[in-house]
C-alpha cells in the first residue's frame, strides 16, 4: 500500500507540479540570465528548481569534505554517474557555480534545454568528435573566478553502481589549464532512480568531495596518472558514502 500511495503521488503530484516549476524557473531563467549573468541566475533559478524536486520527491542530501573546495577557485569537477537525479543533487547542494557537460540529447528537452543554454552548459556530440573537442574548448573560456566545469568522466550512468572506464577528456582540460581536478562521490542516487527507469522511490543521497589533485603536465603520461588517481579517490569513497547512507 505505502508503494502504491507514493506511486500515484508522484504522478498526480510530483509530475505535475515539477512541470509548473520547470516552465515558471525556466522562464525565470531566461528573462534574467542576459542582465545578471549564468552565475547569478543559477543561484536564483537552477538552485531552487533542484531542491524543489529533491523535496517534492522525498529525498534528503547530506554533504561531506565542503573544506575541500577552496571558495573562488575554479576546478575541473569529476563524479561518478548513478542516475539522473545526480544533477539536480550536485546543482542543489554542492554550493559551487558550476557548468556541467552534458550529451547533446539533452539540449532537446523542452524548458530545460534552453534553459542550459542560457546558464552556459556544455553540450557533446559524442557522434561527431571534432564538434565534441570544438564545444570542450569553449568551455575553457568559462573557467575562471571559482566557476568550475562539471564533467561524469563515464560518459553516461552506470547500471550496476561500479564506476565505469573514465575518458580522458576532463582530465585533458585540467592539464590544458593548470586547474585542480576535483574528485567527487555520489551515492544514493540509484536507489532513487535506477538508469534506464521510471520506477521512482524516496531516499538519501550523499555527496563526498575528495581532495583537490594538482594537474602535474599535460603529457599523456600526466593526463592517464590524474584520470587514475581520481578514479581511485571516487571508488574509495563509495563504501563509506553507502554507510552514511544506511545508518
Amino acid at each position: 500500500m505505502p508503494r502504491l500511495l507514493y506511486t500515484l503521488y508522484i504522478w498526480l503530484v510530483f509530475v505535475p507540479a515539477m512541470l509548473i516549476i520547470t516552465l515558471a524557473m525556466g522562464l525565470l531563467c531566461l528573462a534574467s540570465a542576459p542582465f545578471i549573468g549564468p552565475r547569478q541566475a543559477g543561484r536564483l533559478c537552477a538552485v531552487p528548481w533542484a531542491r524543489a524536486g529533491l523535496l517534492l520527491s522525498g529525498v534528503s542530501v547530506s554533504v561531506e569534505g565542503q573544506a575541500h573546495a577552496r571558495p573562488g577557485q575554479s576546478y575541473v569537477i569529476v563524479a561518478n554517474h548513478l542516475s539522473h537525479f545526480d544533477i539536480w543533487v550536485l546543482y542543489g547542494y554542492l554550493g559551487m557555480d558550476i557548468r556541467w557537460v552534458a550529451k547533446q540529447e539533452v539540449r532537446r528537452i523542452p524548458i530545460v534545454g534552453i534553459s542550459c543554454v542560457a546558464l552556459g552548459h556544455i553540450f557533446i556530440d559524442r557522434s561527431h568528435p571534432d564538434r565534441a573537442i570544438a564545444s570542450l574548448r569553449a568551455a575553457q573560456q568559462q573557467v575562471s573566478h571559482g566557476t568550475c566545469i562539471l564533467f561524469f568522466p563515464e560518459g553516461t550512468r552506470s547500471r550496476d553502481g561500479q564506476p565505469r572506464a573514465f575518458k580522458k577528456g576532463a582530465f585533458r582540460m585540467a592539464a590544458d589549464l593548470g586547474l585542480p581536478v576535483l574528485p567527487i562521490t555520489l551515492s544514493g542516487t540509484r536507489d532513487v532512480l535506477p538508469a534506464d527507469s521510471l520506477h521512482l522511490s524516496p531516499g538519501h543521497a550523499h555527496i563526498c568531495i575528495h581532495p583537490p589533485i594538482a594537474a602535474r603536465g599535460n603529457s599523456d603520461e600526466a593526463v592517464e596518472a590524474l584520470l587514475q588517481e581520481s578514479r581511485e579517490r571516487i571508488i574509495s569513497g563509495q563504501s563509506r558514502s553507502d554507510a552514511i547512507i544506511a545508518q
